[in-house]
């Protein structure tokens, strides 16, 4: 296993999360066809209603942005409250946003936002991933959405990985939990690549003669291993070699395959892109991270420079996926762990974390758009209408992808597990 570490992302509680990248394996020692034995071995039979046909791309802003400047402004209370920016009218008649997002503001009509969300003290992707608090999974160790999406897809056949993180590894909302290794998601990046060409004068018709000659080894083997114990090429390693040669996800990665006047829309946040790419491949569902957002000095000067750059991501994202008629296959969801605090700072400028209230962008999946769903109390304080727990908006999404959240797993324990607790959901999005 080679294991590429990418930058570090330092928090305020100075602690620095690296991403990591394995090559060619999902944990200390797996290879990828190991990953496919155990996925389908952890896959009974499940329910065909309980099956995910649509896809899903969670997007993540960590460190946890700022409500009140983004989606829920209060440009009437005080100074020390309503900070710099001012609010611009969408193409929903009553909606306003933030003046630094007008590709969604023209473009409302395909985006909902939830801005009366509920949320806990937690410097963690662990509740807006699982549904469950960063403490609460160090007891039961629930799985992140991506993982449920890839236990219940289980193994189609296809060539392409149900669940793919463009964030690397190492956090909650990438792990598989009681839903065991072979659930964590296919971590591409860089020079990880690699994973899925095919070597330097290996084509398709060397690589089955590769296949062929690990099946006349592992005859061998057979003959030599009474006990049966050693395992060699069969089913799933024949599946590795498929995903590799055929190459699906490598092609849905290089973004060289997309048209040079689409790239030049996306620089600067070409994740997106590439999530886009993913699900048109196939992939169940993609996660990925963007910008740093723990701004507890100079918010205003670090959102003036992140709130375009996201509009631009989210903006081209959603009006691609309604270019290609996706738009009711495919959910797009965009948040953090948490708000910020509705008062400034008044020596650095910056918002400090808050729990109390968040908001949360969402988009497709067949879902009811064109709505600014909940509010706030004067100074973007708390919920005032229609407040709602981060479980619930989960909820609604797995509901909206064909998806009881009510569906039990046995954890390692064999003790069923539902997927979510509190599975009330959004109504106004049904």
């Amino acid at each position: 296993m080679l294991t590429f570490w990418g930058d570090r992302q330092r928090y305020c509680d100075n602690i620095s999360r690296r991403n990591f990248l394995r090559i060619g394996a999902f944990g200390a020692g797996l290879t990828l066809a190991d990953v496919l034995r155990l996925r389908a071995a952890q896959n009974p039979v499940t329910p065909a209603k309980s099956t995910p046909q649509k896809a899903a791309i969670m997007i993540y802003l960590p460190g946890g942005p700022s409500h009140i400047d983004m989606y829920d402004l209060k440009p009437e209370a005080p100074k020390e409250f309503r900070g710099e920016f001012k609010p611009i009218q969408t193409n929903v008649p009553g909606v306003q946003i933030c003046e630094h997002m007008p590709l969604q503001a023209r473009m409302w009509d395909k985006l909902a936002c939830v801005r009366s969300l509920i949320s806990t003290e937690e410097h963690s992707d662990s509740l807006v991933s699982t549904g469950y608090s960063e403490v609460a999974n160090r007891i039961s160790s629930h799985p992140a959405f991506g993982s449920v999406i890839s236990k219940l897809r289980g193994d189609s056949g296809n060539d392409v990985p149900p669940f793919v993180s463009l964030r690397g590894g190492g956090s909650p909302g990438t792990e598989p939990g009681y839903l065991g290794v072979g659930h964590r998601p296919f971590t591409p990046s860089g020079a990880g690549v690699e994973n899925l060409r095919l070597a330097n004068g290996v084509n398709a018709s060397r690589m089955d003669d590769r296949k062929d000659l690990l099946g006349k080894f592992d005859t061998a083997r057979r003959e030599i291993d009474a006990s049966g114990t050693m395992k060699g090429m069969d089913s799933f390693a024949g599946r590795a070699f498929d995903m590799i040669a055929s190459g699906i996800v490598r092609k849905a990665l290089d973004l060289k395959n997309e048209d040079p006047k689409t790239r030049d829309r996306y620089k600067g946040v070409e994740q997106f892109l590439t999530a886009r790419r993913l699900v048109e491949a196939g992939v169940g569902c993609v996660t990925l991270s963007y910008g740093g957002w723990d701004t507890h000095t100079s918010n205003f000067k670090e959102l003036k420079q992140m709130l375009p750059a996201l509009d631009r991501g989210i903006a081209n994202l959603i009006q691609d996926l309604h270019d290609r008629g996706m738009q009711d296959d495919v959910v797009t969801v965009v948040w953090g762990e948490f708000g910020r605090t509705p008062k400034i700072n008044s020596s650095d400028a910056g918002r400090d974390h808050w729990a109390p209230v968040m908001s949360a962008l969402v988009a497709g999946g067949g879902l009811k758009m064109g709505q600014m769903i909940g509010s706030t109390s004067a100074k973007g304080e708390y919920p005032k209408e229609r407040p709602y727990k981060v479980p619930h908006l989960l909820s609604t999404i797995y509901s909206a992808m064909g998806i009881d959240p009510s569906f039990t797993f046995p954890n390692g324990a064999g003790r069923p597990m539902y997927i979510l607790d509190d599975r009330d959901k959004v109504e106004e999005l049904l």
